[in-house]
């Protein structure tokens, strides 16, 4: 076999040498090509992102870009229901930006594994998920959450057998996981006003350990945390703010636990009363509104 190749081989070469230094000629052209290609992109994109952070670290919290995308992906008419019925934020939207929207919560739907504990996991489950992390990364470029890959849906309260106690959800990074009680889950929007939205409180708990991963090359985690670093700057350095907040009961007790439930909490308050929060606390409320680079209608 490899005699008749290297025969066969030969006599191109001697009847052809033209033909075959072309073809060689070609393949050569050809790698170049790709490899100036590569080098070319490599460039173009590391000088975007020095630029793009330098902006973001210098001058002002803003992306070049949010949306860019090569084909679009298509939500389910089903889907698209239950969002027009039950998820406000995207009727606030306009149409160019509904259309993102179904793009990144695809995404979610089909990145996800949803897991039902002792329950049946159904669109509007998957669907009410998908969309509180899609509303809460819609500033951003970066809205994928690396940190999660699975969710799991209890009826309602359970016992967790690694800490021994009950829960209503949490993000365990161990597991990658976001876990809800549905129960709890669907309260967070029966009453829209209340700034108590479990799945807002726990996305951003995911959100913050992924873009703290991230901080180095990513300009939507650089927005999120470098704004939440002046957020608490902003609060120690004046300390009569500081106590009007805490003195206010406008943010619940648990926001003083620890910095990752101030920052939860402080976010639930964002989304659930905007009008409120920005009347009361108009400085802090540009403060979050910056971290989330929150632009829609209603903010």
């Amino acid at each position: 076999m490899n005699t008749t190749l290297l025969s066969t081989v030969s006599l191109l070469i001697e009847k052809e040498p033209a033909l075959v230094f072309k073809i060689v000629l070609l393949i050569l052209v050809l790698i170049v090509v790709f490899l100036t290609i590569v080098v070319v992109y490599v460039v173009l994109r590391g000088s975007f992102n020095f630029f793009e952070m330098a902006q973001v670290e210098l001058f002002k919290k803003k992306q070049f870009y949010t949306h860019a995308y090569l084909k679009k992906r298509t939500l389910h008419n089903d889907y698209k229901s239950i969002l027009k019925e039950q998820f406000g934020f995207y009727n606030r939207l306009t149409l160019s930006e509904q259309k993102n929207f179904e793009h990144r919560l695809q995404y979610y739907l089909k990145k996800w594994e949803f897991i039902g504990k002792e329950i049946e996991v159904n669109k509007t489950m998957k669907v009410m998920i998908a969309a509180t992390a899609a509303k809460l990364t819609f500033g951003f470029r970066h809205y994928k959450i690396d940190s999660v890959n699975k969710i799991i849906i209890y009826p309602k309260t359970y016992f967790s057998k690694i800490n021994k106690q009950w829960h209503k959800g949490e993000f365990n990074m161990a597991y990658q996981a976001l876990i809800f009680s549905w129960e709890d889950f669907k309260k967070g929007y029966a009453i829209s006003n209340d700034n108590l939205n479990l799945g807002v409180h726990e996305c951003i708990h995911a959100i913050h350990f992924s873009f703290l991963k991230s901080r180095k090359y990513s300009t939507s985690s650089a927005i999120f945390l470098d704004s939440f670093h002046e957020l608490l700057v902003l609060l120690d350095a004046n300390q009569s703010l500081k106590k009007k907040l805490v003195t206010s009961g406008y943010l619940r007790d648990y926001a003083y636990e620890n910095q990752y439930e101030f920052i939860s909490v402080i976010v639930e308050n964002f989304i659930e009363t905007p009008l409120e929060f920005q009347s009361q606390f108009p400085v802090i409320y540009g403060k979050v509104k910056q971290m989330l680079n929150f632009d829609f209608s209603g903010y």
